[in-house]
C-alpha cells in the first residue's frame, strides 16, 4: 500500500520545502499572552471607562466590524486578516440602542477577570446559564465573547473562555489533554469528540499521511464503518460537522502546525460546501483577527469537484438542482478575494452554474456502492485531482 502514498509524500515535501516563513513564524500567534497581560488589558477598558465617569462624560466602548468584508484584506499565505485601521462601531453607555450591550461587554470581562486571576476556566455555556435572564440567548454571550477578543487582540483561549466542541476526529493519532488525560484517536468505528482547549494538547504523535477534514457528519460516518482509516493507514479524518466551530478549525491548524503533512478538504459540491472549505483554508470574516491560528492556507479541495460531477457521470437522479439562494451564493464566492488567485477554482465554480445541478458526496453511492471510499477516495490521493 505504501506506492498508494508517494504522491502524498511528494506533496508533503513541497509543502515544506515552500512553507512561508511568515506563516511559520505566525503559527502560534496568541499563544505566548500571558495572563498578567490579559489582566492589565482588561484594567485599561475598566479604567477608561471609571474615568469617563468620573468627568462626568459618557463611557463608550470601541468594537472592530466583524462582519464587513471592508474591514479585512487577504494574504494567500495566512488568510483573511483584519486590517490595521478598521470601520468601528461605537457603544455608547447612555444609548438606548447600544446600552444594554455595552453592559453586558463589561459584565462578561468581570467574569473573565476573574477566570484568570484564579487560573480557572469556564464554557460559554457556564457563562449564559450563571444568569440566562441577563444574557437572554447563548448567541448573545458567543458574539459578546468574541467581541471581547478582539477589542482587547488576544485569542478566544486566553480569556479563559472555553467552547463545547461540536467536532469528531478519528485515526493515527495520540495526544495528551493539558490535564495529563491521554487521547488515542485509534478506532475503526467510534471517534472522538474534538478538544475544547486544543491550545493545550501536547505530545501529538502520528504517522499519518494526510489530514481529511469531512464536511459533514453523515459523510465522516460513513468513512468509519467502511473502516477508510484501516483501509488507507495511516491518516487522520476530522469534521467539523457543517460550518465548523473554533475548534475544529483549532484542530485542523494544530495538526497542520505539527505533523506537516497534507490538508485535504472532502465538501459538498455545492456553494455551501465550497464556502465551508474556504473557512477552513482562509478564515472567516467574523474571526479575522484570529486568522493566524484559525486558517490552514495550504489546505486542497479534494472533492467533490463539480467536474467529478461530469467525469463520474453521476446519474441525474442523484443530483438537486441550484436554487436561487445558491446562485447568490456562487456569485458572492466568486466575488471573494481567495476565489480570484485560484483559476481552478473558478472553472469549478463556473461548471456547477453552468451546469445548474449540486451534489451531495453521497451522490457517489449512485455510480456505484462503497464507491467513495473504495474508488474515489483511493484514485484522488493516489493520482492527484485535487485543486
Amino acid at each position: 500500500m505504501s506506492e498508494q502514498f508517494d504522491e502524498v509524500d511528494k506533496l508533503r515535501d513541497e509543502l515544506l520545502q515552500n512553507l512561508p516563513p511568515l506563516v511559520n513564524s505566525l503559527a502560534h500567534y496568541g499563544e505566548f499572552i500571558r495572563s498578567q497581560d490579559v489582566l492589565q488589558r482588561i484594567e485599561k477598558v475598566m479604567l477608561e471607562v471609571v474615568v469617563r465617569l468620573s468627568k462626568e462624560e459618557t463611557p463608550v466602548l470601541v468594537l472592530q466590524n466583524r462582519s464587513s468584508w471592508a474591514n479585512v484584506i487577504f494574504d494567500r499565505n495566512i488568510g483573511l486578516l483584519m486590517k490595521p485601521n478598521v470601520c468601528v462601531t461605537t457603544l455608547r453607555s447612555d444609548c438606548p440602542s447600544s446600552a444594554r450591550r455595552f453592559a453586558l461587554i463589561l459584565k462578561v470581562m468581570s467574569t473573565v477577570y476573574k477566570l484568570i486571576q484564579s487560573d480557572s476556566y469556564a464554557t460559554k455555556r457556564d457563562i449564559y446559564y450563571n444568569d440566562p435572564q441577563l444574557y437572554g440567548s447563548q448567541q448573545l454571550v458567543d458574539s459578546v465573547v468574541d467581541d471581547i477578543s478582539c477589542m482587547l487582540q488576544v485569542p478566544r483561549r486566553s480569556l479563559h473562555v472555553l467552547a463545547t466542541s461540536k467536532g469528531f476526529i478519528s485515526g493515527d493519532l495520540c495526544y495528551l489533554e493539558e490535564d495529563g488525560t491521554r487521547v488515542d484517536c485509534i478506532s475503526n468505528s467510534t471517534a472522538v469528540s474534538v478538544s475544547s482547549n486544543v491550545s493545550g494538547i501536547k505530545n501529538i504523535v502520528s504517522s499519518a499521511k494526510f489530514v481529511l477534514v469531512v464536511e459533514k457528519d453523515a459523510t465522516f460516518q460513513r468513512l468509519l464503518d467502511d473502516n477508510f482509516t484501516t483501509k488507507l493507514f495511516p491518516c487522520i479524518i476530522i469534521t467539523g460537522k457543517g460550518v465548523p466551530d473554533v475548534n475544529s478549525r483549532l484542530m485542523v491548524r494544530k495538526l497542520w502546525d505539527t505533523l506537516h503533512i497534507p490538508t485535504f478538504a472532502l465538501v459538498d459540491a455545492d456553494p455551501h460546501g465550497i464556502e465551508i472549505m474556504c473557512i477552513y483554508k482562509y478564515g472567516s470574516v467574523s474571526m479575522a483577527f484570529e486568522a493566524q491560528s484559525l486558517a490552514v492556507p495550504s489546505l486542497l479541495w479534494l472533492g467533490l469537484l463539480p467536474s467529478d460531477i461530469q467525469r463520474l457521470k453521476v446519474p441525474e437522479k442523484a443530483l438537486i438542482s441550484l436554487t436561487q439562494t445558491d446562485e447568490r451564493k456562487l456569485n458572492s464566492l466568486r466575488n471573494r478575494p481567495y476565489v480570484t488567485c485560484q483559476p481552478a477554482w473558478e472553472k469549478e465554480m463556473e461548471i456547477l452554474r453552468n451546469c445548474g445541478w449540486k451534489a451531495e458526496i453521497q451522490a457517489l453511492e449512485s455510480v456505484a456502492p462503497n464507491f467513495l471510499t473504495t474508488v474515489y477516495l483511493p484514485n484522488k490521493l493516489r493520482y492527484g485531482g485535487w485543486i
